[in-house]
């Protein structure tokens, strides 16, 4: 899922893995954040590799949010890791700001090109578009309660 802020990429993942939970599969959900702070702590101990192979335990894996913030390089090694092993074994789904053709101005070339293709193969890109749904209603007075 690409597109910008606010055009309902998370909103739908969330939908996608409820089904996939309600149907009995597992459902494991980061942010590109999640998964550098994971691989910080695995790696002080060199169980990197166990800890991918626990999130592999569930049948679909979400990564929200990648291009909302400046990816550090241990984030861009943990979605790189993660979309590697995943490749062809699990069901991986993304949302970014960014097409994941732009991923290279996130994270070094090299990472991106190699995540972005194992991630597009087989895939199905859905882009968003539109104006956001919480500045549109924000704008229009909707959804705003008067403090007291």
């Amino acid at each position: 899922m690409c597109g910008p802020s606010g055009t309902g990429k998370t909103f739908l993942l969330e939908a996608l893995g409820q089904q996939a939970v309600e149907a009995g599969l597992h459902v494991a959900w980061f942010t590109l954040e999640n998964l550098g702070v994971l691989l910080r702590r695995h790696r002080a101990d060199d169980t990197v590799s166990k800890a991918i192979a626990r999130i592999l335990r569930a049948d679909l894996i979400v990564v929200d949010d990648i291009g909302l913030l400046a990816v550090p390089a241990d984030a861009a090694e943990g979605l790189y890791r993660l979309v590697d092993a995943a490749y062809e074994k699990r069901s991986v789904a993304v949302s970014s700001n960014l097409h994941p053709a732009g991923f290279d101005e996130l994270m070094p070339k090299t990472l991106a090109t190699a995540t972005v293709d194992r991630l597009l193969h087989h895939a199905h890109v859905c882009q968003t578009s539109g104006d956001s749904v919480r500045l549109t209603q924000a704008l229009a007075g909707q959804g705003v309660n008067p403090l007291n």
